[in-house]
C-alpha cells in the first residue's frame, strides 16, 4: 500500500476523481471534478471540472491542470500517480510530454492519500458549497 511518507514533496503527484456523485448544474449540466495532488504533503495543486459525458480532462483542461502544479515549485514530479480505468490516456499524454511516468494503479492503493480530501469535498457539497465562518 503506498501512503504519503513514502515520497518527498514535489516526487510524485495524484491524479484522481475527488467527488463522489456528479456535480449537478442547471445550465451547465453535470460534471466531475478531476484533483491533482502532490503525494508526500497531500496538497491539492488543482483541480478541473470534467463533464460527465467526456469523462476525462481534455487535453487542454490536463495541461492546465499540469501548469496548476508546476507553479507551486516551479518543476514537475518524475511520477504521476492514476487509479486504473480512469483517465489514463489523457494524463499520458500531456504527462510524458513534460517528462513525467505515469503510474496507474488500483484506486484502494491511493485511499490513504485521496480520503481526507474526498471526505472534505463531500462535506462541503453537502453544506451547498457554503464555507462556515
Amino acid at each position: 500500500m503506498l501512503h504519503p511518507n513514502q515520497f518527498q514533496v514535489n516526487e510524485a503527484w495524484i491524479a484522481f476523481q475527488l467527488n463522489d456523485v456528479p456535480i449537478e448544474t442547471i445550465e451547465d449540466g453535470s460534471f466531475n471534478c478531476v484533483a491533482l495532488m502532490d503525494a508526500a504533503s497531500c496538497f491539492i495543486l488543482g483541480n478541473a471540472f470534467v463533464p460527465i459525458a467526456a469523462q476525462a480532462p481534455s487535453p487542454t483542461e490536463m495541461r492546465r491542470l499540469l501548469k496548476s502544479g508546476w507553479e507551486h515549485r516551479r518543476e514537475y514530479p518524475g511520477t504521476l500517480f492514476v487509479p486504473k480505468g480512469q483517465f489514463e490516456a489523457s494524463v499520458s499524454s500531456e504527462a510524458t510530454r513534460r517528462g513525467i511516468s505515469v503510474v496507474p494503479v488500483e484506486e484502494d492503493q491511493l485511499l490513504a492519500f485521496i480520503a481526507e480530501a474526498r471526505q472534505g469535498f463531500r462535506e462541503f457539497a453537502q453544506k451547498g458549497g457554503r464555507r462556515e465562518a
